[in-house]
């Protein structure tokens, strides 16, 4: 049974140790990670480390950098800019080589900005999403064991040109029975907006995303968030997907990720 994408097994110097479990497993190739968990773990060792009450992350960018297996990794976090006002923070994911080497496999950067108290002239591009009725398929890879397992998915009627929209909600823990903050829960989902938003068929195409940019206006609430995503593929084997995202509350941020698109043989 999977209970949650990571288990804490050690500390190495200045990196923690996780092993990672069946939970993280790609809908594309069961032997290497979904990004979202990555992206969550890596989000978690920044929340870690960003100690000032004074600031928050107002952006999120996982770069894939090579293929990340469900194996044991490493995690380390630092700042790579101090600032009062304007912080940039990094995580980096490492994981083993065949020879035993350590290669990095992802990176998070997070910009931290201080807050100050903007409620009267707080705007949102776009109304809340109500869920409705859940469609009877909610994706394209429906009965692939590993990521897609953890994640409840309720995706709505096709909504035309303003993009697919799908409300997830994580049903395992990140790490162990440790606490899952809102932004960690929404790392947890936030990079299937590729999936969610996909233009071709899974079956007749490969189009897996290198990097999830988040930028948040809003910190995010709960544990259920949607996404309203929409991919553009263009003709030499690049494509892009961008997405709204929402929690109960309302409209909260944006995603977008750059695709590797290839046909299958």
């Amino acid at each position: 049974m999977i209970d949650s994408y990571y288990r804490r097994v050690d500390s190495d110097g200045d990196s923690q140790v996780f092993a990672s479990t069946d939970g993280t497993r790609s809908n594309w190739d069961p032997q290497i990670q979904h990004g979202s968990p990555p992206l969550a773990l890596m989000t978690k060792m920044i929340e870690e480390l960003a100690r000032d009450p004074g600031l928050r992350i107002g952006r999120l960018t996982l770069d894939i950098l090579g293929a990340i297996p469900v194996a044991q990794v490493r995690v380390r976090a630092w700042v790579d800019r101090p600032g009062a006002r304007i912080s940039l923070m990094v995580a980096e994911m490492t994981a083993a080589r065949p020879d035993g080497t350590w290669r990095a496999v992802a990176r998070v950067t997070a910009w931290l900005l201080a807050t100050s108290d903007t409620a009267d002239a707080a705007t949102d591009r776009y109304p809340p999403l109500i869920e409705g009725q859940a469609a009877a398929v909610p994706h394209g890879w429906v009965g692939v064991p590993g990521y897609l397992d953890t994640v409840t998915w309720r995706r709505q009627p096709d909504t035309g040109e303003s993009g697919h929209v799908i409300w997830m909600s994580p049903i395992v823990a990140l790490v162990d029975s440790e606490p899952t903050t809102a932004l960690q829960r929404l790392a947890m989902v936030v990079d299937s907006a590729n999936g969610a938003g996909a233009v071709l068929d899974p079956e007749r195409f490969v189009f897996m995303n290198t990097d999830t940019a988040v930028h948040l206006h809003r910190l995010p609430e709960g544990d259920d968030f949607a996404v309203r995503a929409r991919g553009s593929i263009g003709p030499d084997g690049i494509g892009v997907t961008t997405a709204e995202l929402f929690d109960r509350r309302g409209f909260i941020g944006t995603s977008a990720q750059t695709l590797f698109v290839q046909r299958r043989p």
